[in-house]
């Protein structure tokens, strides 16, 4: 056994005393949300709740809107462990810590792993606040999780990425969607490590390979995920639109403005999502 997983444990074990005696089941779902998107676990009903820097070997949030809570509840019967607030290589975290709580909640019991970002626009159909269904990413952070010693109890060392966002979950999205009369877009996102946003030069390049939103975050953790064979649902909140012909300065008080506008539309997605799994 690597460190890495013993300190996995440790951490899932000092989670498990803590809520024994509130919750009938371990978590089977686990929520990840990003910048200005804490409110899209608004649906969920608490049993127990965590500061990050009360966990065990847990990183701690950095980033504004992040609120650094891990959460323990309940959500149309679903058993759901949720946090607010992840972790960014730009903080100066290696990718093991950005993707520790994914190994976290592996080894409490989670099969399903529901993310949601901020991400710019690159699609020009895209309007700030649409939420996009990730569909498929292309790595640019130049970092892996998997790299070095594979915890064999975990994963393969080789994970085959050609599914990474699985296509039912996507499908169940698509149709909270269209219930809720909310219109999603579907995309490919790319990760970048930040934090500084992109050039006009650097947004030409990734609309050339094909991608429709890019980001700093969320890459890792679905690696991580794929490998601990989750599922994987990945959705993006569309805060600003790159036009590289036409570049508008981009501040992150008006990134999260967006996010936080948009994150009750995220949370009936979710929300709807949960309760038909």
């Amino acid at each position: 056994m690597n460190n890495y997983k013993q300190l996995a444990l440790e951490t899932a074990g000092f989670i498990k005393s803590r809520i024994d005696n509130r919750i009938d089941k371990l978590p089977e779902i686990g929520l990840l949300t990003g910048t200005g998107l804490a409110k899209s676990a608004q649906s969920l009903a608490v049993s127990a709740s965590f500061e990050y820097k009360e966990i065990p070997h847990f990183p701690v949030s950095t980033v504004e809107s992040h609120f650094g809570k891990l959460l323990i509840g309940n959500m149309y019967g679903k058993h759901i462990i949720a946090m607010q607030g992840r972790f960014h290589l730009y903080e100066g975290y290696s990718p093991l810590e950005v993707t520790f709580p994914v190994r976290v909640m592996q080894e409490l019991g989670v099969k399903i792993l529901i993310l949601s970002n901020a991400s710019g626009g690159l699609n020009p159909v895209f309007k700030p606040g649409d939420i996009m269904i990730i569909t498929d990413h292309i790595n640019l952070t130049g970092s892996n999780p998997l790299i070095g010693q594979n915890e064999e109890s975990w994963g393969i060392r080789f994970p085959d990425m050609s599914e990474a966002y699985d296509k039912s979950m996507a499908a169940l999205a698509g149709k909270a969607g269209s219930d809720a009369g909310i219109d999603l877009q579907k995309g490919i996102y790319a990760g970048l490590k930040g934090p500084s946003l992109e050039t006009p030069a650097e947004v030409r390049f990734l609309k050339t390979i094909g991608a429709d939103a890019v980001g700093f975050s969320t890459i890792l953790e679905v690696i991580a995920a794929v490998h601990a064979k989750m599922k994987v649902l990945g959705l993006s909140t569309i805060t600003n639109i790159n036009n590289p012909d036409n570049p508008v300065p981009a501040t992150v008080e008006e990134i999260i403005a967006v996010a936080e506008k948009a994150a009750p539309d995220l949370d009936k997605i979710i929300s709807s999502i949960v309760e038909n799994i």
